[in-house]
Formats: C-alpha cells, structure tokens, sequence
C-alpha cells in the first residue's frame, strides 16, 4: 500500500506540475500576442488591408471624388499606349542602371580607405554616413537645385576659369545626371556596411598573401571582393530598391513636374502625378502594381545571377 501511495502522490506532483506548466505557457502566450498585437495591427491596417484596396482599385475607373467603377482591364490596356509611361520607364531605368553601381563604387572605396586604419576613424565615418541622412530630405533637395541652378556654386566655380556654365537643372540633357550624382553623394550607409564587412575579413589571409608576393591589386581582386561578396550583393539589392522608388529628389528639382522635357519624370513621381494631380486613382493603382512588379523581377534576377559571383565562406 504504501507504494502504492507513493505512486499517487508522484501522479498528483506531476499533475499538479502539468498545471502550473500549462498555465505559465498560456500566461507567455498572452503576453506575446499582447506585444504583437500592434505589430499585426499595423500589418493588416497599414500594409496588407492598402494593397488589397490598391489591387481592386486597378481594375476601376476611380477619381477620388465618386465611387469606384469597374472597368476590368482597361487600366492594363491604357498602359501599352501611353507615352508618358515609357519615358517614366527610360528615366527611371537609366537612372537605377547608372545610379546604383556609381553609389556602390564609391561608397566600397571609401570604405577601403578607411579600413586602413586612419587617425579619427570615427569622426570620418560620421561625416561621411550624414548625406544618407540628408540626401532624401525636401531641404537637400531644394539645395541641390540651387547649387546646380543656372547661377548656383557650379557655374560659379566654372566661371573662375572662364566657362560658362548651362542650368544644369533647366537642360533635357544634363538635368537627370544631376539626381545621379545626388543619389551618388549618399553613399554613407552602404560604406558603413562595407566597412563592417571589411573588418570581418581575417588579416592572416592578407598576410599570407603579401608573403607569398601578391600585389595590393591581386589581394584587392582574390581576399577582399570575394569575401565582400555577400555585402555587395545585399547593398545592391537595397540600392535597386531604394532607387526604384525615388521620388522626392525629382519632384523637389523640376516641382513636380517632371521637367524639363520629362527628363526627370521618375516612375514614382508620374505614378503621383496620375493619382493626385490627375485624379486617375484606378490608373495610378495599375502603375504602383507594375512598379512591384518591376521591383520584385530585378530583385528575383538578382538572387539569380547571386549564385554566379557571390562567395559564401561557411
């Protein structure tokens, strides 16, 4: 009997300690779908619930002002005939191609230069990350079209020699090189990321090879790039993004119109211009889903190629 006895109490212990198990999880449950409550809030009212709204919207003829009207794919159709659309498609593609591989060139440089273990390492990482702060902002913006304007800083620095300079802002030809160079000048937070990279790359390998006499150009070509391949491979795929969806640059720089000539009619900027200039909110529904689609084909073609030229050393 009395192991008998011994046997029930070790069963209402463990029962007992069953109970307080399932009762501390069911207490972590709430307090995790407590803290996540507003995360999922802003997920379903902020991201999910707009995107479902924007697709139904695609396919309507929709002013803002009057109910929503399905057209079915007219929207779609529109978009094969309409001008404005292509040129929106050139600038922006030749601005994400040209942009994005400047921007990663010279913020890998500068991160080279400083991996090199310069005196006050951290007040130049500083300065040099603050146009990423600023460069998006509308007061950059307005700054830049100053300095590039018929009588900003760089026709004043080309008259010291005698060159009339054009306004750079105000010419087809040289207004969208403009916003290049812009997007170029905040290379600070893929050079940080370089750097960071940078500093994870083992010094026994550089050291082995200066040993074995390679030259400061082959260890660059054989260690550095192909173990900062990862890196580069994630600042690209941020860049294309982020280039894509420029916007404010462009409309601060021709006010909003894309000017001059559509020269700097950024995809984003006609996209604006069709849902709140226009009041053609179905259309401007169809173009933001053409700009995911384009977005998620140039992201899905670069984990492609990935495979081809990025390293990973597990």
């Amino acid at each position: 009997m009395s192991a008998l006895g011994e046997f029930r109490n070790l069963s209402r212990s463990r029962s007992r300690l069953d109970t307080v198990g399932k009762r501390e999880r069911s207490r972590d449950n709430k307090a995790a779908a407590f803290f996540l409550a507003p995360w999922v809030i802003g997920l379903l009212g902020i991201t999910i619930g707009p995107m479902v709204a924007s697709l139904y919207l695609a396919f309507t003829d929709y002013n803002l002002l009057q109910d929503p009207e399905f057209t079915g794919l007219d929207n779609i159709r529109r978009m094969f005939s309409d001008d404005r659309l292509a040129q929106s498609l050139q600038v922006t593609f030749t601005y994400v191609i040209v942009s994005v591989p400047l921007q990663l060139a010279v913020a890998l440089a500068l991160a080279l230069l400083l991996d090199r273990g310069i005196r006050g390492l951290s007040l130049y990482r500083s300065v040099l990350y603050l146009p990423s702060l600023l460069g998006a902002s509308v007061a950059i913006a307005v700054l830049w079209r100053l300095v590039f304007g018929t009588e900003g800083l760089v026709n004043a620095f080309l008259a010291l020699f005698g060159v009339e300079g054009p306004g750079w802002v105000t010419e087809p030809d040289t207004a969208l090189g403009t916003l290049i160079i812009l997007h170029v000048w905040t290379f600070g937070a893929p050079m940080v990321i370089f750097l960071a990279g940078l500093r994870q790359i083992p010094r026994e390998l550089y050291e082995a090879a200066a040993t074995d006499g390679a030259s400061r150009r082959r260890q660059l070509f054989s260690i550095t790039l192909p173990l900062l391949s990862p890196i580069i491979f994630f600042n690209l795929v941020l860049g294309l993004i982020g280039s894509f969806q420029s916007f404010t640059q462009a409309f601060i720089v021709s006010n909003g119109t894309g000017g001059p000539s559509d020269s700097t009619l950024f995809f984003s900027l006609y996209l604006y211009q069709e849902g709140f200039t226009s009041f053609r909110m179905g259309y401007a529904s169809t173009l933001a889903w053409l700009l995911l689609i384009i977005i998620g084909a140039f992201t899905a073609l670069n984990f492609w190629a990935s495979k081809y030229w990025v390293f990973y050393n597990d």
